[in-house]
């Protein structure tokens, strides 16, 4: 059986209130959990409550805190009190940083290429010059003689 340390909603429609539980991965989010072992107001960004002795057992057993759990956790070791407000939301600008990089180094290439231009010499092209033919040639060539 894997446990996981995650937060299990109880709050009200747009009120949201958590409970961090022990939970079998394999469960429901509001589903049968095996301890409670704190509260958090998603609303207000407060640890209510939190038992790091029982938290501390179960990360011994091998559970896996979720992500934001595990913000929570550090939050309280670094000596946020319980009632104090912490920012356990995730950030959602990551996916904007890559794209500004990709656009960055895609106009750095351009300038490159323009720069290359400028400084490489063009070279005039000179393709062989093909001699026609006078009217007068073609014609004996056409009969024959």
């Amino acid at each position: 059986m894997s446990v996981k340390i995650r937060l299990s909603r109880i709050g009200k429609k747009k009120a949201p209130f958590y409970r961090i539980v022990a939970v079998d991965s394999r469960k429901k989010r509001d589903g049968a959990n095996l301890e409670i072992l704190g509260t958090y107001d998603g609303l207000a960004g407060v640890i209510v409550n939190i038992d790091m002795d029982r938290i501390d057992y179960w990360l011994g057993q091998g559970a896996i805190p979720s992500e934001t759990v595990e913000k929570l956790i550090k939050a309280h070791k670094r000596g946020v009190e319980p009632g104090k407000e912490v920012k356990a939301k995730k950030a959602k600008a990551k996916k904007a940083e890559p794209v500004k990089k990709e656009a960055e180094e895609a106009k750095a290439k351009t300038e490159d290429v323009k720069a290359e231009k400028e400084k490489a010499p063009e070279e005039p092209k000179t393709e062989p010059a093909k001699k026609e033919k006078s009217s007068e040639e073609a014609k004996p060539e056409a009969k024959g003689e």
